[in-house]
């Protein structure tokens, strides 16, 4: 909706967060002046404009009255404010762990600090405590009273807010260090007060840290600025006489800012960007005096569903095409802005509170992918500087890009002014039938000019290039250079070129766009962008395109190989990790302290002074025959020839291996790699390696049957199955009885099962016609896994603990599995977790000694069989048989 603005000299602008007035509502209406307060619309009065760019020394006329169509949010929700909550909270508990591990440090930084306590005593006249009431009184007065008198009484509930939550947290932190907290962390946060030791986390220093937190800047608050140096003051002067221990005063700093942070964050704070006056008096700092300014709608305001917000946007006029590309390719605030002369240029407005997620965006993309991201700007003003550049070479080079007329500062808010392409359209609104050769010949020719100069774009989508037709030839604009680079490196102008390929290929069909790209560009240029052709090397626009015609990138490879048949697909590892690898990493972390925090070295130390180191040798020694028996099983299933003794070594690697991939997963990964390099296909070798996995299920539930059956368990107390977990099992066995009723879940477990079966039913029927490799198969599980369950009840014996043998192959299988279905790299934590867990509750066993067996029988079995893993990767490595 519309308003008009009286003109305001260079650098005038309101205070977003404060001044005599309140802040506007969630849209701007009505007449506004340069301090936000409403008048009556007239008619422009002005005496004249002058065009934009008028030479230095004239007297530029402004008009007394701009319409300016605008749709401000009344509430922002920073997300600096939620990165620097998470930041401090890590720093939060980094001070407890040093509270409670590194107490000789900050005992040391402290006393150092405190050696001024005696000097200081005989320079201050007011005692400690008056100089904390002070502040404690003085501060939230003199803040609040600021608060109020310009009228900000939102703000001021919040401030109060933060600064009684501050209070509450540091209270329940309190309840918790004495209650549950060891006496190494109470010690650590506590400081000697007449002659006992006292836990001090100073509740006043949270509550005022909270307050100006929340009170807004130094730079626009006077109250908070003198407040802050007050509050430094004080801690400075507490610190030195003792009087609060060193850490706790800094817990005390950062948990009253994770306090302001937080309601800062949830209630959001009134926006520093340029609206209104501000904004009109940065257009005028950019040499243009524009008689109307209309926002082009956006992603962000459209998804405020608010009824204000609502009728502001239905009041707005509709963008033309290349201005809706251009929100939608930049992702930043846009405006149209019209001169008296009846230009139209396009406003580009960079916030710095949205900078941060770009830069957090980008961050994350350089650390997961390889080269794949440019620099990440630090700074809002970087960032303007650098779309600046390349918007400057790139018409430097001759490529077709909107110029940028000026560049100017306003409140928190930088505007880059360029001309209009109201003429263009985005790719992505021109129809296929109209995208001819001649329109695919002049966008390469563009993105040529700009390789050509050492130019890259890196984020080429159908928003960013748009078509313009003319009588004579198409003309194709490229814009949206932000995230580009000079003296751009090889692989940049690679990913430009593998995106527009597959933005084109997205549009017209992969082989018109292999075609377009092959008579344009040198042959070597469109090879080296087949190990690039994926998802995850695509912009985020044409990545969800392309997830919804996911046969694309497909055709594209077929189309590339056809007109080069000398041209490498296969996908290059560009991505370093992902989410699968981050829970991996979590996980395991979390499984090594769980181990390490169940150990009980007041119960260890006793069994392992009375263990056997027989029993021990016995079971590492068993823990290498099941390297054997996995080699004899896959031996039995491989369709070609394998000699016994390299099948072995490789399962010796598969233990190497297994530190990076979850139990199972490695000697099943060696096992196909194995095949492979002996010339069978892909398929056959997934297809023996899943039955040479199923086999091995399958043996081990037949060999606890016949343990069970064989053993002669009569009585109870030797082995019995709690009748909870008979009912659990139950209720199991229902629950997936009853969900195998509904036909989407038997679809989800056809389409889950179904490819195994395929894959291992034709390779199981042949080798059910050779007897001997059912046997020999048969009999290397049974070794494999009897050699694990011995290994465990030597493992048992070595500690001078006892179990039936069902017992033990139960234990041990469970944990196993555990290992298997948990995704930590070799099941570390799980399966040590697990078999612990069996051994207390199926044998028996005493929890600590429990936990003592699972981690001796994991060092026999696991760790201590990695360094002949490694030697046997490396050989096997360098004769080529992996």
């Amino acid at each position: 909706m519309s308003f008009s603005s009286p003109s305001a000299p260079d650098g005038a602008g309101g205070d977003p967060e404060g001044g005599a007035a309140p802040a506007p509502g969630p849209t701007s209406t009505g007449t506004t002046t340069a301090t936000g307060t409403p008048t009556t619309t007239g008619p422009p009065t002005a005496t004249g404009t002058t065009p934009a760019g008028t030479t230095t020394g004239t007297v530029r006329a402004v008009r007394s009255r701009v319409d300016v169509q605008d749709v401000r949010p009344s509430r922002v929700h920073r997300p600096s404010d939620l990165l620097a909550l998470t930041l401090t909270a890590v720093l939060a508990v980094l001070v407890v762990i040093l509270a409670t591990y590194a107490q000789n440090t900050t005992t040391g930084v402290a006393e150092d600090v405190q050696g001024f306590a005696t000097l200081l005593r005989r320079i201050l006249f007011v005692p400690v405590n008056v100089l904390v009431g002070i502040t404690t009184v003085v501060v939230p007065i003199a803040v609040l009273t600021e608060l109020a008198l310009r009228r900000l009484g939102r703000q001021l509930l919040q401030a109060v807010a933060a600064a009684v939550a501050a209070m509450l947290l540091v209270a329940a932190l309190y309840w918790v260090f004495l209650t549950f907290g060891s006496d190494e962390l109470v010690q650590g946060l506590s400081v000697r007060l007449g002659g006992q030791w006292t836990l001090t986390i100073p509740e006043y220093t949270a509550m005022l840290t909270a307050l100006l937190t929340v009170a807004g800047p130094r730079s626009r608050r006077r109250s908070v600025a003198w407040s802050w140096n007050l509050l430094w003051l004080t801690t400075g002067v507490v610190v030195i006489t003792a009087a609060v221990s060193l850490a706790g005063l800094g817990l005390a700093l950062l948990v009253g800012r994770v306090a302001g942070l937080g309601v800062r964050y949830l209630g959001g704070v009134d926006p520093e960007r340029a609206y209104g006056s501000a904004l009109l008096a940065g257009i005028r700092r950019a040499g243009v005096e524009p008689a109307t300014v209309v926002r082009v709608p956006d992603p962000v305001i459209e998804a405020d569903r608010t009824p204000a917000t609502v009728d502001a946007l239905a009041m707005l006029p509709a963008p033309t095409p290349s201005q809706r590309a251009l929100v939608e390719a930049s992702g930043d605030r846009v405006y149209d802005v019209a001169t008296d002369d009846g230009r139209h240029l396009d406003l580009i407005v960079f916030d710095g509170d949205r900078q941060v997620v770009g830069m957090l965006t980008r961050l994350w993309r350089s650390l997961r992918l390889r080269g794949l991201e440019g620099r990440s700007a630090l700074s809002l003003r970087r960032a303007t500087e650098r779309a600046a550049l390349l918007s400057y070479a790139a018409r430097a080079a001759g490529v077709r890009t909107p110029q940028l007329l000026s560049i100017a500062e306003a409140e928190d808010s930088m505007l880059l002014l360029q001309e209009s392409t109201d003429a263009a359209v985005p790719l992505s609104d021109v129809p296929t039938q109209d995208i001819d050769d001649e329109v695919l010949h002049a966008i390469w020719e563009q993105l040529s000019l700009a390789h050509a100069a050492g130019i890259a774009h890196r984020a080429l989508t159908s928003d960013a290039i748009l078509v313009e037709r003319r009588p004579d030839a198409p003309r194709v604009w490229i814009t949206a250079w932000e995230q580009g680079d000079v003296a751009s490196s090889d692989l940049a102008r690679r990913m430009d070129t593998m995106q527009l390929i597959a933005l084109l290929a997205l549009r017209v069909g992969a082989g018109r766009a292999v075609g377009s790209a092959a008579e344009m560009l040198p042959a070597a240029d469109i090879q080296a962008i087949g190990p690039l052709l994926q998802t995850v090397a695509l912009p985020r626009r044409t990545r969800e395109e392309m997830r919804a015609h996911k046969e694309v990138l497909a055709e594209l490879r077929s189309a590339l190989v056809a007109r080069l048949p000398e041209a490498d697909v296969q996908p290059e590892q560009l991505v370093r990790f992902g989410a699968r690898t981050l829970l991996t990493i979590v996980l395991t972390i979390v499984a090594v302290f769980a181990v390490l925090a169940s150990v009980n070295v007041s119960q260890i130390g006793p069994v392992l002074a009375a263990s056997d180191w027989r029993y021990s040798a016995l079971a590492f020694a068993l823990g290498l025959v099941t390297l054997l028996g996995a080699a004899l099983a896959f031996v039995a299933f491989s369709p070609v020839r394998l000699p016994i003794w390299r099948a072995t070594l490789v399962q010796t690697a598969a233990t190497f291996v297994a530190l990076a991939a979850p139990a199972g997963i490695g000697p099943a990964a060696l096992n196909l790699r194995m095949l492979t390099r002996r010339g069978v296909s892909a398929s056959l070798a997934g297809a023996t390696v899943a039955l040479v996995q199923v086999s091995q299920f399958v043996t081990t539930l037949l060999l606890l049957l016949v343990l069970t059956v064989t053993s002669g368990v009569q009585s109870p107390a030797s082995f019995s199955v709690p009748p909870a977990a008979l009912i659990v099992l139950g209720v199991v066995a229902a629950a997936v009885g009853i969900a195998l009723l509904f036909p989407g879940v038997r679809t989800w477990a056809q389409r889950r099962i179904g490819p195994t079966v395929r894959q291992t039913l034709p390779r199981l029927i042949e080798v059910i016609g050779q007897p001997w490799r059912l046997a020999l198969a048969l009999g290397g599980n049974v070794l494999m896994t009897m050699g694990y369950v011995l290994a465990f009840d030597a493992t048992l014996a070595a500690l001078g603990q006892k179990a039936s043998l069902v017992q033990v192959a139960l234990v041990f299988l469970t944990g196993n599995t555990a290992g298997s279905v948990i995704p930590t790299p070799g099941g570390i934590g799980t399966v040590e977790g697990a078999l612990a867990l069996g051994l207390s509750t199926i044998a028996g066993v005493n929890p600590g000694v429990a936990g003592t067996v699972a981690l001796l029988f994991r060092l026999l079995t696991f760790w201590l069989r990695i360094p002949l893993g490694w030697l046997a990767m490396r050989y096997l490595t360098r004769d080529g048989e992996l």
